[in-house]
């Protein structure tokens, strides 16, 4: 099966939005936004059993999707200069386990949506501010921490598409 791309679309950093934002900010909103545009336009037509298909080993999609969610909770979490909850330490623990493909697909937009709204809190003023991550604390800022939240989201959503993308072909034979 080959995958054909539709129309030229245009990514949300080209698209003009998000003006009233620094440009920082407006440059890892852009990069969520485009997250959520990629899963949607290959992830959500998956079924369960192919969201957590792992072709060629390959983390699967529901990983994928949950592990983006969850670590952009956790990185805001210390941008925030707040300590991780127990909630979040357990979450951590079960991004393998699939619940079921509703549940992952509304986790990753409501991560999407909530990040959006703790990401518009913060101000240029903060992004010098030093923060650490971890049980090791390791140092950082919150710039550091936010432009993360850009790049791992980035990241892991490549892997769900190129994952994707394999579930998708293997349909055909």
């Amino acid at each position: 099966m080959v995958i054909q791309m539709t129309e030229p679309r245009v990514e949300p950093w080209l698209r003009g939005t998000r003006s009233e934002v620094d440009p920082v900010l407006r440059a890892i909103l852009h990069a969520l936004e485009l997250a959520a545009e990629d899963a949607a336009r290959w992830c959500d037509g998956l079924n369960g059993d192919e969201m957590e298909a792992r072709p060629l080993g390959l983390p699967s999609v529901g990983f994928q999707l949950r592990h983006i969610a969850r670590s952009l909770d956790r990185l805001l979490t210390y941008a925030e200069n707040q300590p991780l909850t127990e909630r979040q330490l357990h979450l951590l623990k079960t991004e393998e386990e699939f619940v079921d493909r509703e549940a992952t697909l509304m986790e990753f937009a409501e991560a999407i949506e909530v990040s959006t709204r703790r990401l518009l809190s913060f101000s240029e003023k903060s992004y010098g501010q030093a923060r650490t991550v971890g049980r090791k604390r390791l140092p950082t800022t919150v710039a550091g921490l936010l432009v993360h939240c850009a790049d791992h989201t980035q990241r892991h959503i490549g892997q769900a598409v190129t994952t994707a993308k394999a579930v998708l072909a293997m349909r055909t034979k």
